[in-house]
């Protein structure tokens, strides 16, 4: 089977064509922001090193330690480039761990070539997946294990009977979940969709002091889970039934939140959320008050729309004119971020949902789309801007909202003489400290030699941090007027149909959103 199927729960950045944007400067004069301090984190040997953004986890700490994986000088031992996470450079990658050094080899289970840490906690444990020295009689490939590391030593979670298991989050308790395979064949295996492989089934997780805890489904064979929080309380999708919808050939797929043993349906905006397998982005974020952000089709599966589960009802966040939007993040005040459509379907933006408004994050630089993907407990909202270049179609340039301003290009916020080029934050944690995918001086394209990068804000609560510029910039030295900027305008014919788009999207996120991005210098 191939792992590389667990992109589907990546987050959905919606497609948008090129259009014409306008901006004043007059308000981004009063913006003003720190400077950053960047750290390459660099690699083990390999072109590429990079974070978890498939779904988004917490990869950074509070204390600032961040986990991901980099790739060693050697190509993968298996023919065709088996990669589990789905980089598909062949070099052999392993978990990383950086605490604010060097980069640290967590290092893999005996026999195995690959490893990759998905999520850390406050307590500094570290979840994520490892190969063993076992071959998957159903694929050929070798199998795959939920790791937990504790104290540099790695340890395997098992299975639920099957021959393969992944670790997608852990909370402060030490609790581990994700999905597994149990020994029941089942031709809808989420783990096996799309690889032509012979599958059982695929059911969620949450593993505690040495037991891997079964949660069952809604009434299908299959169920993913995604995130947990401290109260223990995980968030997945889940099939409802066995029976295959025609038009996705998979069953109906509905978000849930487990507590306590019993599984809650969270319901749907009409539609079957089945087109969603391919393309990501059904659950996004949990926070830890239980509240559940995503996306979901409405009736007749041809768009969707940004949803919240506040902890008893289910709301359509809506879009901002245009057809489809999807939450990508949430923090503990219940504040959504994610990406929406505009009018007409052919630009998007970010945007920040509170209070039951959804605010549109607008642009940077020249560039006429953009998606938020994370929120910290400060209100920091960190993502990417999307290119006339690039069609809209790659994340070009990585983008911090703060205090209420508009966006800023964190590339004016790093040392000039660095040489590296930001191209999306995946992260910011309540100290403000951001993880970002870039790439360094030598390398024009992120899919062949991006590294992950740690930006460390020279501000009062940073004090005295070598290498920090602890004057401000205003924002005017990076976002420029849009006002004189003539971009073609889509005519009728470059329009995009309801079904057309959504096509458009699979294709997108099978492209895009890998471990390491894929979007070329602007």
């Amino acid at each position: 089977m191939n792992f590389r199927i667990a992109r589907w729960i990546a987050p959905i950045v919606l497609t948008c064509a090129l259009v014409m944007v306008a901006r004043t400067s007059a308000q981004e004069q009063n913006a003003k922001h720190h400077h950053y301090k960047l750290v390459d984190l660099g690699t083990f040997g390999g072109p590429n090193s990079g974070v978890n953004f498939e779904p988004f986890q917490n990869v950074i700490n509070n204390s600032g330690t961040v986990v991901g994986g980099a790739d060693t000088s050697s190509l993968t031992p298996v023919a065709g480039g088996f990669n589990p996470i789905g980089n598909q450079d062949f070099f052999v990658s392993h978990a990383f761990v950086w605490r604010g050094e060097s980069l640290e080899d967590l290092g893999t289970l005996p026999g195995g070539n690959f490893s990759f840490a998905a999520a850390i906690n406050q307590r500094g444990q570290i979840a994520g997946t490892s190969e063993n020295s076992q071959i998957d009689p159903a694929s050929g490939n070798p199998e795959f294990r939920a790791v937990l590391w504790e104290n540099d030593k790695i340890r395997d979670l098992g299975t639920l009977g099957g021959t393969a298991s992944f670790a997608s989050a852990l909370n402060d308790l030490g609790q581990v979940t994700g999905v597994a395979l149990n020994g029941v064949p089942d031709p809808y295996s989420i783990l096996a969709i799309g690889d032509g492989t012979t599958s059982t089934q695929t059911h969620g997780f949450l593993w505690q002091n040495g037991k891997m805890q079964d949660l069952g489904t809604l009434g299908g064979p299959d169920s993913f889970a995604i995130f947990t929080n401290d109260r223990s309380q995980v968030a997945g999708v889940s099939y409802t039934n066995d029976i295959a919808d025609p038009n996705t050939m998979v069953p109906p797929l509905e978000p849930f939140l487990w507590e306590n043993g019993k599984m809650k349906d969270l319901g749907n905006l009409g539609g079957t959320n089945g087109r969603l397998l391919g393309v990501g982005g059904l659950v996004n974020a949990l926070n830890n008050f239980g509240q559940v952000a995503g996306a979901m089709e409405l009736e007749g599966d041809q768009s969707f729309h940004a949803f919240l589960w506040n902890g008893q009802k289910l709301s359509d966040l809506g879009t901002l004119g245009g057809c489809c939007s999807a939450a990508e993040g949430i923090n503990d005040a219940g504040e959504v971020v994610g990406a929406t459509n505009l009018p007409a379907d052919q630009a998007t933006h970010g945007f920040l949902w509170r209070n039951g408004v959804m605010k549109d994050l607008g642009t940077v630089r020249v560039d006429p789309c953009t998606a938020a993907l994370s929120i910290n407990s400060k209100g920091q909202v960190v993502g990417a801007s999307e290119s006339v270049a690039g069609g809209c179609n790659e994340w070009t340039t990585a983008v911090l909202w703060e205090n209420g301003a508009p966006g800023v290009d964190l590339n004016a916020l790093i040392p000039s003489g660095s040489g590296a080029h930001l191209f999306a934050a995946f992260w910011t944690n309540d100290g403000g400290e951001i993880v970002a995918g870039g790439n360094p001086p030598v390398c024009d394209i992120n899919a062949t030699c991006a590294h992950a990068y740690v930006l460390i804000p020279c501000d009062d609560n940073h004090p005295d941090v070598q290498g920090c510029d602890y004057s401000f910039v205003a924002a005017t030295t990076s976002v420029q007027a849009l006002q004189n900027i003539q971009l073609p305008v889509p005519t009728s014919a470059t329009k995009l149909s309801p079904t057309e788009m959504t096509t458009r999207f699979r294709s997108l996120m099978m492209r895009r959103n890998r471990k390491f991005g894929s979007a070329p210098r602007q």
